[in-house]
């Protein structure tokens, strides 16, 4: 399957918790990482989501929200932290890489203002904060 999200992390369901209509999915990234995501309750069933499945996490770089330095308290259900590892700055939009301890690559697409306004370099901390409700889910 090719997708226009760059952002495609694999992992295996850690948990899952079904509510009247939805359903919160825990999937375990490694490197100490975990991902949740919000989907329907039919969605879920339908994808045999189960502890210990393998599923993908598919994440648009225009969704996560960039903070540098540590994560700050949010009701974001996800703060995916590392270290800045490519800045491409564009006339409008900014596309940087955070390497993620474990090794995976998570791409966030900003505005140049914003990267301007935040100072980024390579080498930085930095955060990428992610609704769960922003994450979609994929079996093979």
């Amino acid at each position: 399957m090719q997708t226009s999200a760059r952002n495609h992390l694999h992992g295996t369901v850690h948990a899952v918790h079904d509510g009247a209509v939805n359903t919160e999915v825990v999937l375990d990234l490694g490197g100490g990482h975990h991902l949740v995501a919000i989907v329907t309750k039919e969605s879920a069933h339908r994808l045999g989501l189960t502890a210990g499945k393998t599923a993908w996490a598919l994440v648009k770089a225009s969704w996560p929200i960039l903070v540098k330095g540590a994560a700050p308290a949010t009701s974001a259900r996800n703060a995916l932290c590392g270290t800045v590892t490519s800045i491409t700055t564009g006339a409008v939009n900014t596309e940087v890489v955070l390497s993620l301890p474990g090794g995976t690559e998570l791409v966030v697409m900003i505005t140049t203002g914003s990267e301007k306004t935040l100072g980024l370099k390579v080498g930085d901390s930095a955060c990428a904060l992610i609704k769960a409700t922003h994450v979609i889910l994929g079996v093979d």
